[in-house]
């Protein structure tokens, strides 16, 4: 067992890669009463063309595979993975993300109890054709309502724009079409690749003993038997870097009664590994928060002037294969917000050159929102991104954003926005809203 210090916080992070492979981390909290734990499997939308375990050639399985796997996983033959968590007093959900699965639960009682449930739920898979073709009906609706909802379509047009030959563009659960195509043999495919130990991580954060938790994980781990880890061989995902695939602009027209604009800036360069994609995320997202934050005078002007309100968002999203940044609002002038926006990122280097009062109280600002977002054990766990980041976790953010300098800002800036990595998507009210 590594017992990792932070000092500055005094914190410890217990941390132990068990003998199937799995990466367990555990971090005790004082003065807390409630216990979250999360189960990640390093699988998400995105791994739809891979070889399956014990097989040679590369398959494809249906859109929403990884999605509907989620759903499914609660439900065994005799009973319902919720029903035992509600027993014994604890919440329990799960979420599926692009390159993702997680499955959690938070309880202020039975903590050891619901720790053995998530850990067996997700390792005992049980699917039949009967129950996987009533799911399809329940995603279906799902879908469905994820169509009707704007803001959502709004998300994925982006993306659309963005990555217009890539699963990215395509719904999380896939579609009503190709959930149809799903089957009882994709599942146990897609399971039996994707959820070995070996491609998993525990993180345990709360009111917990750090070696009682350990032992009651190992003893459970070692109750169980797991095919020997093999390297899973994903389909490598076409990711033009020259940009030449971004669609430059689009727009919908939709029954909504303000437009809705967003610029996108597609990343073309390859993330650093390990610890330095974090250092690299960090340092984008330190860039946008000094051009578009809320005490930026890009922002201030912009809302003075009736081009954005406090629908006003940026974001930038980096996980496993891609990244990219985008700034998005409802607006009367979608037109002029998109202008001002890209003339904004186009002189970000010009702007924020000497700006060295204002980046200092940028790191305060960033750093006190870091330290602030540590009393939340949410927020300590779910922020854990296990290899992406070489184990880095919530405690390992101060110190980076210590260390920047803006100079190490404006050369991300000048590498990050490009003109041929730029979007822009619309959503505007159909004629005679």
């Amino acid at each position: 067992m590594e017992i990792v210090q932070y000092p500055q916080f005094d914190e410890k992070l217990y941390k132990e890669k068990l003998d199937n492979g799995l990466e367990v981390n555990v971090l005790p909290k004082s003065g807390y009463h409630k216990t979250y734990g999360i189960l990640t499997t390093d699988y998400g939308s995105l791994d739809n063309k891979f070889v399956p375990l014990h097989k040679e050639k590369m398959e494809t399985v249906p859109d929403g595979v990884a999605h509907f796997l989620e759903h499914k996983l609660f439900e065994k033959e005799d009973h319902d993975a919720f029903d035992l968590f509600g027993h014994y007093g604890a919440d329990a959900n799960a979420f599926t993300s692009f390159t993702n699965t997680s499955y959690l639960f938070s309880t202020a009682s039975f903590p050891q109890k619901s720790l053995e449930i998530l850990l067996d739920f997700v390792q005992r898979p049980y699917f039949n054709a009967k129950s996987v073709e009533k799911e399809k009906g329940i995603i279906g609706q799902e879908i469905k309502m994820y169509e009707d909802d704007i803001d959502w379509r709004f998300y994925f047009g982006m993306l659309k724009n963005l990555y217009p030959d890539h699963p990215l563009s395509v719904d999380i659960a896939g579609t009503i079409d190709s959930i149809a195509k799903i089957t009882v043999q994709n599942l146990y495919d897609c399971y039996w690749t994707f959820y070995h130990p070996q491609n998993m991580n525990l993180f345990v954060t709360g009111a917990v003993d750090p070696e009682e938790t350990l032992d009651l994980i190992k003893e459970n781990q070692s109750k169980k038997s797991f095919s020997p880890a093999n390297e899973i061989k994903r389909a490598s995902l076409d990711n033009d870097e020259s940009g030449q695939d971004i669609i430059p602009y689009r727009m919908l027209e939709l029954d909504t009664q303000r437009p809705k604009a967003a610029v996108g800036v597609k990343g073309l360069d390859q993330v650093p590994d390990g610890r330095e994609g974090l250092v690299y995320k960090l340092r984008i997202d330190m860039l946008l928060w000094l051009l578009f934050s809320d005490t930026s005078t890009n922002y201030v002007r912009l809302y003075n002037e009736g081009v954005i309100d406090d629908s006003f968002d940026f974001m930038f999203q980096l996980e496993r294969g891609f990244h990219y940044v985008s700034v998005s609002s409802d607006t009367n002038d979608p037109q002029r917000f998109c202008h001002e926006i890209i003339a904004v990122l186009e002189k970000a280097e010009q702007l924020l050159k000497g700006q060295y009062t204002q980046f200092n109280l940028a790191k305060k600002e960033l750093i006190g929102r870091q330290i602030h977002s540590m009393n939340s054990l949410e927020t300590i766990a779910n922020q854990y991104s296990g290899h992406l980041f070489n184990g880095a976790t919530i405690f390992d953010k101060v110190a980076i954003i210590q260390d920047m300098t803006l100079e190490e800002i404006l050369t991300t800036c000048k590498d990050f926005i490009r003109s041929e990595a730029v979007s822009v998507y619309q959503i505007l009210p159909k004629e005679g809203n």
